[in-house]
């Protein structure tokens, strides 16, 4: 990766690159002069192009489960990093497949060329965690640290931005609410950071790597999930919703429901996330964009949050 450092002539192969955090992924390192290669599901579906991707590689991540089924997708590619991820199992798209079996193959496949993988996981998970999405992003972790590769682990907390789907967009959705119903122990603290900011932190791993392996990225401000709600609305309303306490067993119900029926991103590992703080040990965010992180949301001017608190 030596003189690569503004990205010109450097092929980036970006699987979920058409993404919430793909896109972010794409246009920060388009803007640094490497060419984008996104790896889709179904690539024929943006007939139009997707920001500054250069081309388009039919990608099915819970197929390719050894290094050798990723010969083709990396033919020509001088650094890879892997946007794929999905909230609930559907079908042969399992936890396990996409999470980690794939990751690992991909890994051992970069390990083979040569190339730089920079993966997106996840952060706040732990031993004591139950929820089988937050597990299986551990063991393809654990994959990529046994893989030989020239591997680098990004953690990013709670995303907001443009273009957001899932969880980004449904919070701006809610904000707007004049209600804001919230479970009683919802008290873990999260560190929001823009999607852009991710993006660009992302293209200077790949470009110029860094002294360590593993990233936990968020940004400045520590919130609870009900303060960023009234972050996201004084951005847009003068005035505060009421917050209506919702009982813990509710909220556990309500979120193995959302899981069946795959309504809503709430879920029973963001039901467990949001009772512990999810913010980074070390926050690398700062270093890797040389600047201060996007601040996301802004302070009510009608006081503290809790006065909101109906």
């Amino acid at each position: 990766m030596e003189g690569c450092e503004r990205g010109k002539g450097l092929r980036v192969l970006v699987p979920g690159g058409a993404g919430f955090i793909g896109r972010h992924v794409v246009a920060a390192l388009a803007a640094r002069g490497c060419e984008v290669v996104i790896g889709s599901r179904h690539p024929g579906k943006y007939p139009n192009g997707i920001g500054a991707a250069s081309a388009y590689r039919a990608l099915r991540m819970e197929r390719m489960l050894h290094a050798g089924d990723w010969t083709e997708a990396l033919a020509g590619i001088d650094a890879v990093v892997n946007c794929v991820g999905i909230l609930r199992p559907r079908g042969h798209e399992t936890y396990d497949r996409v999470h980690h079996l794939a990751p690992a193959a991909l890994a051992a496949a970069c390990r083979e060329r040569g190339l730089r993988l920079v993966h997106v996981s996840a952060l706040g998970y732990d031993d004591r965690l139950r929820s089988r999405f937050l597990r299986s992003k551990h063991d393809g972790e654990n994959a990529l640290r046994a893989s030989g590769a020239d591997w680098h682990i990004v953690r990013p907390s709670l995303l907001d931005g443009d273009g957001g789907h899932g969880g980004a967009k449904w919070i701006r959705r809610v904000a707007h609410w004049p209600v804001h119903p919230l479970p009683r122990a919802a008290r873990g603290r999260i560190a929001v950071l823009d999607a852009g900011d991710l993006g660009e932190a992302i293209a200077t791993l790949v470009l110029q790597g860094a002294d360590v392996r593993e990233h936990d990225l968020g940004g400045n401000d520590l919130r609870t999930i009900g303060e960023h709600l009234a972050a996201m609305r004084a951005l847009h309303h003068a005035r505060p919703a009421w917050r209506i306490p919702i009982p813990d067993w509710l909220a556990w119900l309500t979120a193995h429901a959302c899981d069946l029926l795959h309504a809503t991103p709430f879920s029973y590992g963001h039901w467990e996330l949001l009772q512990r703080d999810n913010c980074p040990r070390i926050n690398r965010l700062p270093s890797l964009l040389g600047r201060t992180p996007r601040t996301v949301g802004t302070m009510p001017k009608y006081g503290t949050v809790n006065e909101a608190v109906a």
